[in-house]
């Protein structure tokens, strides 16, 4: 059974940096596009970022767009969302996702596998 398991999430402050982790396992996650969506408190969740299956193609949410890196470590099963320049409003829950189909998405439609998330605190 296919699963993500994400790690990396904790406190920090603004202006500092965090780097969470997804590790893929149990499917053919070298083929899927994947990505990070994140729900902020009383918030609906929100598209983060997202990557192809080859690495090559990127895709940013706008609030995010120039602070956050995301990559993918193909041989690993491994996605990786680097976050710099934190924010308060970047507290949330990130979840890891994964599309079969290997090319990019947006949407919360696309996702075919979700992980259970983890915590990103963002302390002014």
């Amino acid at each position: 059974q296919a699963q993500l398991e994400e790690s990396g999430g904790g406190s920090a402050q603004a202006g500092s940096s965090l780097r969470l982790s997804c590790a893929a396992s149990g499917g053919a996650f070298s083929r899927y596009a994947m990505g990070w969506f994140r729900r902020a408190p009383g918030k609906e969740r929100e598209f983060v970022a997202s990557i192809d299956w080859s690495g090559g193609s990127k895709y940013y949410g706008r609030s995010v767009k120039g602070r956050f890196t995301i990559s993918r470590d193909t041989a690993e099963n491994t996605i990786y969302l680097e976050m710099s320049s934190l924010k308060p409003e970047d507290t949330a829950v990130y979840y890891c996702a994964a599309d079969r189909t290997g090319v990019l998405f947006g949407l919360e439609s696309s996702v075919d596998y979700w992980g259970q998330g983890t915590q990103v605190t963002v302390s002014s």
